[in-house]
């Protein structure tokens, strides 16, 4: 297996939010968010694997500090990971995360909101699994901590619904160079 010098996970998420709160007006609110997850991986600089399709679901806080700017930390559970597929034969790893992102949104107009912040994450399971001429589970031992960037926007209803999308740019290494 090669290194792995980049990881990016598409958190292309249709993210719907259930706010505690009527949002008549920008006021802070928490809630529950799910949605789903395109993951892929970037080796060595020489391309990027197939995606694995997966979910994430979780809470989230959204506090205002100013009218048109909010401070959003996340808690989430969500499936990452990777394929590749090589004539008949698919390696895939299956990666499980206990994310935590904040957010920082901003709202240009009164339902569209832009957001970018920083995020940590810990495996806490993970599974290889090779479907080819013959098929097992090998171990490979990625690395248990990954961090990044997400950069997304969306819109948010009057009544607190969220449809968005979301890019995670993961900056540390899935495997220990080595």
């Amino acid at each position: 297996m090669k290194k792995q010098n980049l990881i990016i996970a598409f958190f292309f998420g249709m993210v719907a939010s259930i706010s505690a709160q009527n949002k008549t007006d920008h006021k802070s609110n928490a809630g529950i968010k799910g949605g789903y997850n395109l993951a892929a991986v970037n080796y060595d600089g020489q391309g990027e694997t197939g995606q694995r399709h997966g979910f994430h679901v979780g809470v989230y806080g959204e506090e205002f500090i100013s009218p048109n700017f909010s401070i959003q930390p996340e808690l989430m559970y969500s499936q990452q990971g990777y394929e590749i597929k090589d004539g008949n034969a698919t390696f895939t790893q299956k990666l499980n995360y206990i994310n935590l992102p904040v957010m920082l949104k901003a709202y240009p107009s009164k339902n569209f909101f832009l957001e970018a912040g920083p995020q940590i994450g810990l495996a806490i399971s993970h599974k290889e699994e090779y479907d080819g001429l013959f098929s097992s589970s090998q171990e490979y031992d990625p690395n248990n901590f990954d961090w990044g960037m997400n950069f997304g926007g969306g819109f948010k209803t009057d009544s607190g619904v969220s449809l968005g999308v979301r890019y995670h740019l993961g900056l540390g290494d899935l495997y220990d160079s080595g």
